[in-house]
């Protein structure tokens, strides 16, 4: 009992968080509320007993895409009402699209509801959830899993691609050159005459 009040608290804010970073129109405020979204979505793998993904989730999330997203708002000037010019236009296209979704996520709740229950895991004391994860990653889902990492990694390349500008006033220094340069083409010995002190 208690653990499903917690669940539906949890629940509540998570669902709330979501719509709160749809509608805030300030971006760092949508930001925030994402954060929020996920640590609440922690704290729910967390009473499924996922402690592997509920930590994963704070790491990766959190700790690094939610920091890069907030650099990015932050550092760009951000027009905003400029960005909600074409809300109006566009919203027909989103209306299909989140019903699309919506039809997919209800189809998917229904059939494991009415249909066919899944085989039931064995949990002895031993049993260890961040160890079956690895097991299906690396066996059932090994291709899938290298078809991510390599998607990954194009997307980090053309990301270092696009953001590398050649500047011309920019100063470089090529290390093989320094290499070959001699003593005789830096420093210059020039004989002055003694000066005597009257």
């Amino acid at each position: 009992m208690f653990e499903a009040i917690v669940f539906y608290a949890f629940a509540t804010i998570l669902v709330g968080a979501g719509l709160a970073v749809i509608t805030a129109r300030n971006p760092v405020h949508a930001a925030m509320f994402l954060v929020l979204a996920f640590f609440t979505a922690s704290a729910l793998w967390l009473l499924l007993r996922a402690e592997f993904l509920a930590i994963t989730l704070l790491l990766v999330y959190v700790g690094a895409v939610m920091v890069l997203f907030l650099f990015v708002v932050m550092m760009l000037d951000i027009n905003i009402e400029r960005m909600r010019e074409g809300f109006w236009k566009n919203l027909p296209l989103a209306i299909v699209v989140g019903g699309i979704m919506m039809a997919e996520m209800v189809l998917t709740l229904w059939g494991r509801v009415y249909g066919v229950a899944p085989a039931p895991v064995p949990r002895g004391a031993d049993y260890s959830n961040t160890r079956e994860l690895g097991r299906l990653l690396y066996t059932e889902y090994v291709f899938a899993f290298e078809i991510a990492a390599v998607i990954l990694l194009v997307a980090i390349i053309a990301a270092i691609a696009l953001t590398l500008r050649e500047r011309k006033d920019k100063r470089w220094q090529d290390p093989a050159e320094q290499v070959k340069v001699r003593r005789a083409d830096r420093v210059r010995l020039v004989s002055m005459p003694v000066e005597k002190d009257q």
